[in-house]
């Protein structure tokens, strides 16, 4: 025998009969500092925002990667990445209070998370006048998107664990308090809905006030049906529907989670081309790409899509709709990204369940302009919540829709 394998037999021997001396709550003990460190919300890196990723006037900004459950398998933990953006000037006493912001589309690729790019000038708009409020704000990226493994779009609770998530590493590690508004738009207003639904569950340490949701996704085989029975039976509809945009990204990332799934079964060949690109293509691109080739239900999907889809279908849904805290949805009237009658299903869902619910129709506008033009309802829903005030449900206002 080598002296050199002598001594590593020997170092071995020593180093057994020292752990095997150790009383057992030593190894309870160890077990338990292995599990502390990888809780979720632990921060695995934290690097400063360049100021081009920032909003105006704002004070230091930060990408953050944390931990999260993994909402695909509903168990392990992931990397996912984040941003923190803290207001100018001192904290006030207990930190900054909460928008957790979650985003809308960008994509189901890498390079489309929101931490990597410029806010739009909507975007800039909108969170600045939440800073001005005198929020901080938390932005996931969502688990997928920035991070490694498949961006399952849509899945809400992919969406929620991703959220409330980031608000545990943004508490840990910054001076920001625990009083919370979760803040969404399109996917994001799925997002936050989502995450009001698990909270109780998932995250009952978090002090969640209200959400403000905008161009809310809200699926149900009914309403799904409802959408696309026009589209089958209308020979005359033509040029492009931007809900083909969100349909093929829905079957993307149906596609990176799940081998079975077959988009012959779901689009014409005329639609394969843009499909193939969705997993790579952020939004701007796939939306020039579906224009450019002018798709529609009427052109592009098969009668087997439903079917096809209906795993990811089954992911967008809600455990609950019977929200703990008040719940602000602001609608468009044309509204063509998220056509109103599938808002109006999430309101008057809510509503049957028990939930709060204050809900805003803004008559003549679009999927986009709609969420600057809430801002003054939001600021009063929002000053009602965060100080403990009651909000009355206004769901009569939808009854007719």
């Amino acid at each position: 025998m080598s002296s050199s394998l002598r001594k590593i037999l020997t170092t071995s021997c020593l180093l057994s009969s020292v752990f095997l001396a150790l009383p057992a709550s030593s190894y309870a003990k160890s077990e338990q500092a292995t599990q502390n460190a990888q809780k979720l919300g632990t921060i695995l890196e934290k690097a400063p925002l360049p100021a081009a990723l920032s909003l105006p006037h704002a004070g230091p900004a930060y990408r953050i990667t944390y931990l999260s459950t993994n909402g695909i398998t509903q168990n392990g933990l992931v990397p996912v990445t984040a941003e923190v953006i803290l207001p100018a000037g001192k904290a006030p006493k207990g930190g900054w209070p909460i928008v957790a912001w979650a985003h809308g589309t960008v994509g189901i690729n890498n390079k489309c998370a929101p931490s990597l790019s410029p806010y739009t000038e909507r975007n800039r708009i909108y969170l600045s006048e939440w800073m001005k409020r005198g929020f901080a704000i938390v932005a996931t990226d969502y688990q997928g998107l920035g991070s490694s493994g498949a961006h399952p779009y849509l899945d809400t609770r992919v969406e929620a664990y991703s959220v409330l998530d980031s608000i545990r590493a943004a508490l840990s590690a910054f001076p920001v308090q625990n009083k919370i508004m979760i803040v969404g738009q399109s996917q994001g207003g799925g997002a936050a809905v989502a995450s009001a639904s698990f909270a109780p569950t998932y995250a009952p340490d978090l002090d969640i006030r209200g959400t403000v949701a905008t161009g809310v996704p809200y699926i149900t085989p009914e309403l799904v049906s409802a959408l696309l029975q026009p589209h089958a039976n209308a020979k005359t509809e033509t040029g492009y529907n931007p809900l083909m945009v969100y349909s093929l990204y829905l079957a993307a990332g149906l596609a990176g989670r799940d081998d079975s799934f077959k988009p012959q079964d779901a689009f014409t060949p005329k639609a394969m081309p843009a499909y193939r690109a969705a997993s790579e293509s952020c939004v701007t691109d796939l939306t020039a790409l579906v224009k450019k080739e002018g798709l529609n239900f009427q052109n592009s999907v098969l009668p087997g899509f439903s079917k096809a889809l209906a795993p990811a279908m089954e992911d967008m849904r809600y455990p609950t709709l019977k929200l703990a805290q008040p719940l602000f949805v602001g609608t468009g009237s044309e509204d063509k990204d998220v056509p109103p009658v599938l808002q109006f299903g999430l309101v008057k869902a809510a509503c049957a369940a028990g939930a709060v619910v204050q809900a805003h129709v803004y008559p003549g506008l679009d999927h986009s302009q709609t969420v600057n033009a809430s801002l003054p309802d939001s600021a009063a829903f929002t000053q009602a919540v965060m100080s403990g005030k009651p909000v009355q449900s206004n769901c009569g206002a939808i009854a007719g829709q």
